[in-house]
């Protein structure tokens, strides 16, 4: 009966220092979780090598380790992963998530960089009540999620540059080069010619630039003898021409005083004078008759009746 009952005291004892080493890991595992803070993950990539556990590391600093990695099946293109950092992990505006290797375990950690100094903390919620770091490719990760479009590229550029080098082209390309050459060739042949011209258009720049010169200077004369002797000469064409329009105005003013008399003599004495010059040349007529007369018959043919012819009766015989 005695030992029965120091196997059930024993008994007892473990029984209650397991329940307290339990106790005490449970108080420990909350009183570390009070000064963790957790932050959400969203990884478009594989997340080979992250496991419940894993590092998380700010600018190579171990700042916390991955919670949990959870897939989405409302946009499975993307991997949730969880992480708890401590709180005095400087989780500001700018700050990436990559997945880095470490070595070649084949195991990653989460790496944290980019926060800029003075930017405020990420403190807005996500879609699962914990705030959001954005994510990047880097790393070997990055190149591993690239590489089949890296290997499609230059699967292209192979294609692209057989095509390139077939016979065909190669021929082309020869053929290019040996006009190339002959080209170079007559260059160098004609490179007094070319060494000629070069130096006459030299000389015609220089020319060119003496003319511009020249010409500037004129136009500098030019101009200065427009303002010393274009002004006045201006001034007194100005002059002319206010004493022309003065002048016209006062034809204009005589012709309107004019212009009943000119009407007067247009339709009343012009017609007058016409009559005065044709009753004239009647006259004339009439006196040129008389003086004809006169000379033919005499004077008194004037005031006598004319002379009766007398009768001859031979000359009728």
């Amino acid at each position: 009966m005695e030992t029965r009952s120091n196997h059930i005291l024993v008994g007892g004892v473990v029984l209650a220092l397991v329940v307290a080493t339990l106790a005490f890991i449970i108080w420990l595992s909350q009183a570390a979780g009070d000064d963790n803070k957790e932050y959400d993950i969203f990884f478009r990539q594989a997340v080979d090598g992250l496991a419940r556990g894993s590092a998380v590391t700010f600018s190579g600093v171990p700042v916390g380790q991955v919670a949990s990695i959870n897939l989405e099946p409302r946009t499975p293109e993307f991997v949730r992963v969880r992480i708890a950092v401590r709180n005095d992990t400087p989780i500001l505006q700018g700050t990436t998530a990559t997945i880095q290797g470490v070595g070649f375990t084949g195991v990653s950690q989460i790496q944290l960089d980019g926060a800029a100094r003075g930017a405020p903390p990420i403190v807005q919620e996500g879609p699962y009540g914990v705030p959001v770091i954005p994510a990047k490719p880097g790393g070997l990760a990055g190149l591993l999620s690239s590489a089949p479009q890296l290997l499609e590229r230059v699967t292209t550029l192979t294609e692209r540059l057989t095509e390139l080098l077939s016979d065909r082209n190669q021929a082309s390309i020869a053929a290019i080069l040996e006009n190339v050459q002959e080209i170079s060739r007559s260059v160098a042949e004609r490179s007094p010619e070319i060494a000629a011209t070069l130096a006459e258009a030299r000389i015609a720049i220089r020319q060119a630039g003496n003319a511009a010169d020249r010409f500037g200077r004129l136009a500098d004369s030019s101009d200065r003898l427009l303002n010393e002797q274009g002004r006045p000469l201006i001034n007194d064409l100005r002059h002319t021409i206010r004493a022309a329009e003065s002048s016209l105005a006062n034809v204009d003013a005589v012709m309107n005083d004019a212009r009943p008399g000119v009407q007067a003599l247009t339709k009343q004495t012009i017609p007058e004078v016409g009559q005065l010059v044709r009753d004239l040349r009647e006259t004339t007529d009439s006196l040129r008759e008389v003086t004809q007369r006169v000379e033919r018959e005499g004077a008194l043919s004037i005031v006598g009746t004319p002379k009766v012819p007398e009768y001859n009766p031979k000359k009728k015989r």
